[in-house]
């Protein structure tokens, strides 16, 4: 799936980022084979062993059952990236091809494949009609085309018959192995496998709670429906590892988690779809590295062709702080995702962090050359600039350019109806008027603030209690920041209760401490979060909570103990740089010792 916008800009706090996910990898495992085409192949041609599955077009009367028709265009994939010999490209990366005008040669040529299926369904009742056919993407000449009409249980076995036959048409091998996978039935109950459709076309919402909330619902119908529906319990494994990683980390989503992943396993051992949910409670759930990725050397035996799992084994080797195996992993899954932002966003963090900006610069630009209107994109290439140059000037652009979108009288901008993206704007412009010294702009930026900020995640509402709080402390009206800053303690102190073995949220508490003067208390925070999460666990997120520690101390007073933890800092993988810390208003008390300005110098 792709990532949705936000969390990784200027507006999303630098303590905090956006980490790796993959709902929604797991497909349907198909039936048994059914049934031969009837058509001669029409070309003897050697064609190379690639293929994209485009999106189906949805024939059914009721426009609800469009699902349905996504939903038998992912099994088909899943399927065909089972195939070890064949490379099969991502569905995030051929969903942008609904509806296109462009010619199959230059979606072949832009995907790198030499085939493509295109496809239809209808739906009646409990009646399927699949219209399928293989093209070559070279020459557009069609290389055989069949017609299903099965009961809706059997499309399980239309799906096994097509994965077979495009293999033999593209000379691809199929190993005992990937072809016992391919005959294993996933579930017999039709209702079963709708609710799990639907619920998996809802999981690739990933920053939509309600969504997540509602295929957790549909996976569980699945379930009741079929005890042994073991996609349906991978699946909901993994979607509750996103939700206590990214929403709620606490006990109870950690344990269904790890429940419905023991379960899969204890059905199906051999499921890659198992261990893949196994691998996710593993890192998300314990952050337990070396035993997740374990777990997904098991799954990536069985999904060989699946993008994701290259992307979260590298991943998780940028947090082991093997950076060129990490690089090397979501390279792969770019080449297997290749109109997808999301791996492109993950090697920019990559270079991010080893401070290669030429580098970083490249793969957002690719990123912004898939989706030139993105705000997350917009706000790493502005972030990018600030951390290179502390320049400015591209956030400043954007956020203007945004504006002038969000006033068009036809709505059409994408920040209109969607708060998450307000929020983030909001948060953005006033993080860039604070920087500018513009403490006013800051106030009335937040001003426009949607009140569901606080609904599902503490630290955006936190961050823009501290920059409020920050604001009023430089327009010299004491009270009211105080006031601000008794609300982001509040707020990061309850979060704290509800999960308080995440490092996260102790390092907000500690920065809302530090800004109270409550200094022992902000220092103790500071460390409990680096406790939890040493860069010696995790070089990835570890030295941004670092990093906090080093801000507590500036704001405490604590100058030596301030510069030498950013001279650590420095001199590491990380995202923080001198321009940044010349800018940050959080660092003013240092900028006047002497100790401060030989730190910057030296790097």
């Amino acid at each position: 799936p792709n990532f949705p916008a936000a969390g990784n800009g200027l507006a999303g706090g630098r303590h905090r980022r956006r980490n790796i996910f993959l709902l929604g990898l797991s497909g349907l495992a198909a039936a048994i084979a059914a049934g031969f085409f009837l058509l001669p192949h029409l070309t003897a041609t050697k064609m190379e062993k690639s293929v994209a599955v485009l999106p189906f077009q949805n024939f059914s009367d009721k426009a609800e059952n469009a699902y349905f028709a996504d939903g038998i265009q992912d099994d088909i994939l899943t399927n065909l990236s089972k195939i070890g010999d064949l490379k099969v490209i991502s569905r995030t990366s051929v969903m942008a091809y609904r509806g296109t005008s462009k010619s199959v040669r230059q979606i072949g040529k832009e995907l790198g494949v030499s085939a493509l299926l295109e496809g239809s369904v209808r739906r009646e009742g409990n009646r399927v009609r699949v219209n399928v056919q293989l093209i070559n993407a070279e020459n557009d000449q069609h290389l055989w085309a069949e017609d299903y009409d099965r009961d809706l249980t059997d499309v399980f076995a239309i799906q096994t018959d097509l994965a077979q036959k495009i293999a033999k048409e593209l000379q691809a091998q199929l190993s005992p192995s990937e072809k016992a996978q391919m005959v294993l039935r996933p579930t017999d109950n039709g209702e079963a496998y709708l609710a799990f459709v639907e619920a998996h076309n809802l999981q690739s919402a990933l920053d939509d709670l309600g969504k997540l909330k509602q295929a957790v619902q549909l996976y569980d119908r699945a379930i009741q429906l079929d005890p042994k529906f073991v996609l349906a319990l991978a699946n909901l494994s993994i979607l509750h590892s996103w939700i206590f990683h990214n929403f709620e980390p606490t006990p109870a989503e950690r344990a269904l988690a790890q429940r419905h992943a023991e379960r899969a396993l204890e059905l199906q051992p051999d499921s890659p779809e198992a261990h893949l949910a196994r691998g996710y409670f593993l890192y998300y759930g314990e952050r337990n590295f070396e035993g997740a990725l374990a777990e997904f050397a098991l799954a990536q035996r069985g999904l060989p062709n699946d993008a994701q799992v290259y992307l979260v084994i590298g991943a998780i080797q940028r947090r082991q702080g093997k950076w060129k195996e990490s690089t090397a992993n979501l390279e792969k899954a770019v080449s297997l995702n290749p109109n997808d932002t999301w791996p492109l966003q993950n090697l920019y963090f990559n270079y991010q962090m080893q401070r290669d900006f030429v580098a970083a610069n490249r793969e957002v630009d690719r990123a912004l050359a898939i989706d030139p209107k993105s705000f997350t994109l917009w706000s790493l290439k502005a972030k990018l600039a600030v951390a290179e140059r502390g320049d400015l000037d591209i956030a400043v652009k954007g956020l203007a350019a945004l504006d002038q979108e969000t006033s068009k009288a036809d709505g059409q901008s994408p920040a209109v109806g969607n708060p998450q993206m307000a929020a983030e704007v909001a948060l953005a412009k006033a993080t860039v008027a604070l920087w500018q010294h513009k403490y006013s702009e800051t106030l009335e930026a937040l001003r426009l603030l949607p009140a569901e900020t606080a609904a599902a995640k503490p630290h955006g509402f936190v961050e823009a209690r501290l920059l409020e709080g920050t604001a009023h402390e430089k327009l010299g009206q004491t009270a009211e920041a105080r006031a601000a800053f008794l609300k982001a303690k509040e707020a990061t102190e309850a979060a704290v209760r509800e999960a308080p073995n995440e490092p996260s949220r102790h390092a907000m508490l500690a920065r809302a401490l530090a800004h109270l003067g409550e200094k022992e208390a902000a220092i103790t925070a500071a460390k409990r979060a680096t406790e939890l999460l040493p860069e010696s666990v995790d070089a990835f997120e570890g030295p941004g909570i670092t990093e906090a520690l080093a801000e507590v101390y500036a704001l405490t007073g604590e100058n030596a103990k301030a510069i030498e933890v950013l001279d650590g800092l420095l001199s590491r993988p990380g995202e923080l740089t001198v321009p940044f810390l010349k800018l940050d208003p959080t660092m003013e008390g240092l900028r006047g010792d002497p100790a401060f300005q030989a730190m910057l110098l030296k790097h």
